[in-house]
């Protein structure tokens, strides 16, 4: 997962340097894969002022005197169309780096050391550069998709590093989570763990509003599939006025790599980063009935996507529908008949829970993955669906995008997002951990997760979040505590009734290796292939219909028809590997495997 540091800020203090949260993270249970920062490719680019522009005769070329303050004032030969004097612009000096760009000045081709130069025989020390060169998109940072200078703001100090100014001294970290953790799977998500790991506050997001007296009169929401969709939830708004959202928004979903589209849309996706919900707006135009159904689809019903296609469905598939048509499919996309248009002037919002495996099973049988889907499949729990409808009609009033009416529905299986209350032993938490940690530290820990505690005769009470709905017993109280307490700390022992005893092969894993190296000496290669293949494999190999190898075991959900079968040889697979070496032109070779073949019992 994605996280900018400097959105993480907005939600907690953090005053270390990159480099120790990421050690922070990996000592509490998160791995960072990658810590980049946004602009390590540019150095030495400061703010020039351009003094002077004079059109150099017979050319697209201007001479110009730049101004970059404490680093000194240069000739310098630019080509775009924007350059004028009294502009700021910035300025790679000599020795900096920058992007090089192709013929379309659009195409990053590499990292470019700017020397002195010679135009038409003008000197040129340095260069004023535009958003391409220096990896900066119009989302990023505004007037930076034009095809020439990037203007830097009047205020801009002469001389400053252009990075601050451009968003470039930013960090971001991208960080693995446990499957076990869906709660993290969000900007927000990750701040609340670097808050207890740092010992500060959290802040949560502003989800305050006021709705206005209008209302959609008579609308209704009703589940038929309660299920696959435990709750449901949306909410009208009205003056809703189509436009581009904030710099800061653009950015934000930028860094994490969603395009700005509206800020309505934008609006869903902001909060899908930050809070881990994700959401969807309808057209409230396009919504006919006046009502929302969540239902099973009908065999063979069909619906056309955003994305212009058209999907058959099952009932094993879930779809949003108004009183006549569906108009999404639940948990992947949004439908094309209801999308959000320029026109868009009211807006139903809606946030839902539903059942992982299904948004999984129909996101692979209809071959389509989103933001969505992605995360529907690792889990959403109802705190962040409840917590992420306010905070959309919040941003629609911040952005004065939009009035929150007071029309919402919620309906849900009783399921509550208060804290849910848990007691475990002190003792059996050290017990799994083999060390003795203060209660007080325990405590501690625990609270500053988010946990509320009580300590009576060596005994947690704990009111545990409703987003932490992997925190079924004491287990995983004991990791939790241990996690932030420091694995530092454990001490190895042997368990009371552990043994050493000696390794060793046995007579079967000893002649397997024998009879491996035997075959290496020989000249053969050893091939692994997976445990299931093709049934076109089977036909390939000439097989009669009743042979013993064409009673194959199906896998009820294969990746592919190509891996539907388990093997019941592996003939197939080392011819599959002969053609593909064949056809690479290594015509050639000796191979072998040893390996597992899977037959049914009653044959």
């Amino acid at each position: 997962m994605l996280a900018p540091l400097s959105w993480m800020k907005e939600y907690v203090d953090i005053d270390i340097t990159p480099q120790e949260l990421e050690k922070k993270l990996f000592s509490s249970g998160f791995e960072v894969e990658a810590l980049e920062e946004v602009g390590k490719d540019i150095t030495n680019v400061v703010v020039g002022l351009v003094e002077t522009c004079e059109a150099i005769e017979g050319t697209h070329l201007h001479l110009c005197t730049v101004n970059c303050g404490e680093h000194g004032t240069f000739q310098i030969c630019c080509g775009a169309n924007n350059v004028q004097a009294g502009g700021k612009y910035p300025t790679a000096l000599v020795g900096a780096t920058v992007y090089a760009t192709a013929k379309d000045h659009k195409t990053v081709e590499g990292v470019m050391k700017i020397g002195k130069g010679k135009l038409r025989g003008y000197e040129s020390f340095g260069m004023l550069c535009s958003g391409v060169e220096l990896g900066v998109s119009e989302n990023m940072y505004p007037g930076a998709g034009y095809n020439g200078l990037l203007v830097l703001p009047e205020d801009a100090e002469i001389g400053a590093d252009v990075k601050p100014i451009l968003g470039l001294d930013d960090w971001m970290f991208d960080i693995a989570i446990t499957a076990n953790r869906p709660d993290c799977q969000s900007i927000f998500g990750i701040a609340r763990e670097i808050a207890a790991v740092l010992e500060k506050e959290v802040k949560t997001p502003d989800l305050s509003y006021t709705e206005s007296d209008a209302e959609l009169a008579g609308f209704k929401v009703s589940v038929d599939c309660p299920d696959i969709c435990p709750r449901y939830s949306a909410h009208y708004v009205t003056d809703v006025k189509i436009g581009e959202s904030p710099a800061w928004m653009k950015r934000r979903l930028a860094l994490v790599g969603i395009e700005a589209i509206s800020n309505v849309v934008d609006i869903t996706n902001y909060i899908l980063k930050e809070l881990g919900q994700p959401m969807h707006a309808f057209d409230c135009s396009t919504i006919e009935g006046n009502a929302i159904n969540v239902r099973r689809a009908a065999d063979g019903e069909k619906i056309v996507t955003l994305d212009e296609q058209e999907l058959t469905l099952t009932r094993e598939n879930m779809v949003i529908c108004d009183g006549v048509k569906p108009v999404a499919l639940a948990g992947v996309m949004g439908g094309l008949n209801s999308e959000i248009r320029e026109t868009t002037n009211t807006v139903l919002f809606e946030a839902a829970k539903f059942a992982r495996d299904n948004i999984r099973k129909t996101s692979r049988a209809v071959g389509k993955r989103s933001d969505s889907s992605a995360r529907y499949e690792k889990g959403v729990d109802e705190y962040a669906t409840v917590m992420a409808m306010k905070r959309a009609l919040h941003l629609m009033e911040e952005l004065g995008c939009g009035k929150v009416a007071r029309t919402h529905v919620d309906v849900n299986t009783g399921n509550s997002v208060e804290p849910r209350e848990m007691s475990v032993s002190i003792a059996k938490v050290n017990a799994v951990l083999g060390i003795e940690v203060p209660e007080a530290d325990m405590v501690e820990v625990l609270e500053a997760l988010q946990f509320e505690v009580e300590l009576n005769d060596g005994v947690l009470t704990l009111a545990i979040p409703r987003y932490r709905d992997d925190v079924e017993g004491y287990q995983d109280i004991a990791e939790e505590v241990i996690r932030e307490y420091g694995y530092d700390k454990v001490i190895p022992t042997f368990l009371d009734a552990a043994q050493v005893t000696n390794g060793g092969l046995n007579l079967q894993q000893k002649t397997e290796a024998r009879l491996k190296n035997a075959l290496c000496g020989v000249g053969a290669y050893e091939c692994i292939h997976y445990s299931f293949f093709s049934p076109s494999d089977l036909d390939l190999l000439r097989l009669p219909e009743d042979a013993v190898e064409r009673t194959a075991i199906r896998i009820m959900n294969p990746i592919s028809e190509e891996l539907s079968l388990m093997r019941t040889t592996l003939a197939a697979s080392m011819i599959n590997a002969v053609v593909r070496n064949q056809k690479k032109g290594n015509l050639e070779g000796r191979l072998f495997e040893i390996g597992n073949v899977f037959m049914p019992k009653s044959l």
